[in-house]
């Protein structure tokens, strides 16, 4: 069971580092042989496209993992600490809902380009593989909000999600 937790706490990181690795040895490949020949490779270009698209959809995942997301919270900086609290859950209630409804949209869409397959025309891959992403990524960075909350929770100390640098210092 170790190793499967040691999987699960670093699936972003190892994915995200995979696909960048892959994505920038491919570009390597591409100027050099751009280079010495004059001539492209069409497959190293669609692969680091894809690599590419997979990496922002697995890092977007990352940051929520980490809580180091785009958060506007400047103007509840003066407010008492319940009040950004109750801001904090309000946003990201309304954050969950947004990503289930974008999984149910996006999840029909798959489901409609697996059932009229396009095929990249180099790499000959089913299109809707690559944006499979989509969807799985947004149920994994709901995953990751809720377990942010169970953590929390498992500590009973919610003020953590809102806590600012100097009132940390005071604890």
């Amino acid at each position: 069971m170790h190793i499967l937790r040691k999987i699960y706490d670093n699936l972003e990181e190892g994915l995200s580092a995979f696909l960048v690795g892959v994505m920038i040895l491919c570009l390597i490949i591409q100027v050099g042989i751009r280079t010495l020949t004059g001539s492209a490779l069409a497959w190293t270009e669609e692969l680091s496209r894809f690599c590419f698209i997979w990496a922002v959809y697995v890092a977007a995942s990352l940051a929520v993992k980490r809580a180091a997301h785009v958060r506007i919270s400047a103007q509840f900086l003066l407010a008492p600490l319940k009040a950004r609290l109750f801001f904090r859950v309000l946003a990201d209630a309304a954050w969950l809902g947004f990503n289930i409804f974008f999984v149910a949209l996006s999840s029909e869409i798959v489901a409609d380009a697996f059932a009229f397959p396009e095929v990249s025309p180099t790499l000959g891959w089913t299109k809707a593989y690559i944006e499979l992403i989509i969807p799985v990524s947004f149920v994994i960075m709901s995953w990751r909000l809720v377990e942010t909350y169970l953590i929390c929770w498992k500590k009973g100390d919610f003020a953590s999600l809102v806590v600012i640098a100097e009132e940390g210092q005071k604890k």
